[in-house]
């Protein structure tokens, strides 16, 4: 059940009604909202129901016993959360990876001359396995951590861990942030409908307009990367750059959106990442839910910057090498982690002062600052074409054929990349000059309006009618 399709709005019709008739009672509410959300989940597959189950009665019961452990108890407690998160990443690692190490173990033995017997499994990978995965795993680290307390009520956590806007494809929220809302009652303000209506259609523009039209092009040039070279290849990475953009911040959009119209606030996943002056600002920027959580779950606890740069350097490899292999079981994610992390390894050694600390300061400010955002964006650029290609050979091909030559269907490919993507351009400019993610709902009524019509209008008019689904829902 896609957020741009049928199906999903009129099952947000009904949703939001009875919400909105157990206005009173949060109890009530918070039940609806684990039976919509289950019933949302189990449309892809009702055997992912199980597992989302696991996790939540295991996160629920262990978190509560760690909490009460005394003091002295550390080895309990210690156990306790090793039992927690072998329960988590064992299920993920067995539904995500288990094929991949298996098959990656027999090819590294073929190569020394062995021929071993393997058996991989036909394996459904549940939908936004790792983003729940993750999600309820920082809640009993937070409780070993003594950074929050356990709830009592089974259901607020049960919705904590299956909330349906955010369910599949994130963003990844803390307990701390998002199981107090539901603990207490909610009040649905004006600013929260207006600000979740502009936040719905511009994630449906960025999704049905932007993404999916660019996606066309983007598998056109990927699918077929051997008819393709010069310009055309860069047309086909400038499109799956907007494509995946437009795909994952438009459901983050649409999450917050429809999140805002229940009095319920999810955070910021993206700002404007394409804007960012170095690999730093990059992740400040992008899929910010899933960078700060290894920031602090896995960064931190590895040493973070406390050992030495050598060890730091280590640390920061390491952690971008498993973000990139979070996004999925093949070795182009694992190559794009690690080029994401030897990019963070020579920022660091040539940036004394991360411009992005001070962007538009000194003399020659606004030729620095373009000069470093327009290489980040190339090197940005450079990570998406490992990210979509399917194998090395791909990308060393593509890698190969980038030139200045052109082909009779540049032109076309540009001008139809150009025309889907210059709105998003051209509003995201504002919004990057003003500092104002929201500055359009911040126009007086007729403009707003207008803002609205001619949002919608492009939706009817360009978006993609077949419903495509999300990029991330794979991971």
């Amino acid at each position: 059940m896609l957020f741009n399709s049928f199906e999903f709005l009129l099952f947000f019709i009904l949703v939001y009604g009875a919400y909105l008739a157990f206005s009173k009672s949060k109890s009530l509410q918070n039940i609806l909202l684990l039976a919509a959300s289950y019933f949302f989940y189990g449309s892809w597959d009702y055997r992912f129901l199980g597992l989302i189950a696991v996790s939540t009665v295991v996160d629920y019961f262990v978190g509560r016993a760690i909490y009460k452990a005394p003091e002295d108890a550390k080895k309990r407690r210690s156990l306790l959360l090793a039992l927690s998160v072998s329960a988590n990443l064992g299920i993920l690692g067995f539904f995500k990876y288990y094929n991949f190490f298996v098959e990656s173990f027999s090819e590294l033995m073929k190569l020394i001359g062995m021929q071993p017997h393997t058996t991989t499994l036909q394996i459904i990978l549940p939908v936004g396995i790792s983003f729940y995965t993750f999600q309820t795993m920082s809640y009993t680290i937070d409780i070993y951590r003594k950074q929050i307390k356990p709830t009592r009520n089974f259901i607020d956590f049960a919705v904590f861990v299956s909330f349906f806007p955010q369910l599949v494809a994130g963003p990844i929220e803390r307990a701390s942030h998002l199981i107090p809302q539901f603990e207490k009652p909610r009040r649905i303000s004006a600013t929260q409908i207006d600000t979740g209506i502009f936040l719905i259609l511009w994630g449906l523009f960025k999704k049905m307009v932007v993404a999916d039209n660019a996606g066309f092009i983007a598998d056109q040039v990927f699918n077929n990367y051997t008819n393709y070279h010069g310009v055309d290849t860069v047309i086909g990475v400038l499109a799956f750059s907007a494509q995946i953009y437009g795909d994952f911040s438009g459901y983050s959009d649409i999450a917050r959106g429809l999140s805002l119209l229940m009095g319920i606030e999810l955070m910021v996943n993206f700002r404007l990442p394409y804007f960012a002056l170095n690999p730093t600002d990059f992740w400040r920027r992008w899929h910010i839910s899933l960078s700060t959580w290894l920031r602090d779950y896995l960064y931190i606890p590895l040493g973070g910057n406390r050992k030495g740069t050598g060890r730091t350097y280590c640390n920061l490899f390491l952690t971008m090498l498993l973000g990139g292999l979070w996004h999925g079981a093949a070795w182009n994610f694992v190559i794009w982690g690690a080029f994401h992390g030897a990019i963070l390894i020579l920022y660091r050694l040539i940036e004394r002062k991360p411009a992005h600390l001070d962007p538009w300061g000194g003399q020659f400010a606004y030729p620095l600052v373009l000069a470093k955002m327009l290489l980040m964006f190339i090197l940005t650029l450079l990570g998406w074409l490992i990210f979509r290609a399917a194998s090395v050979e791909q990308i060393v091909e593509m890698l190969s054929g980038i030139s200045l030559d052109t082909s009779a269907k540049s032109a076309q490919l540009c001008y139809e990349l150009f025309f889907y993507v210059s709105p998003l351009i051209m509003i995201q400019l504002y919004q990057y000059i003003t500092r104002d993610l929201l500055i359009l709902t911040k126009f007086r009524t007729p403009m707003r309006s207008l803002i609205y019509g001619l949002l919608l209008t492009w939706i009817f008019v360009f978006g993609v009618r077949d419903s495509l689904e999300f990029i991330y829902f794979q991971f």
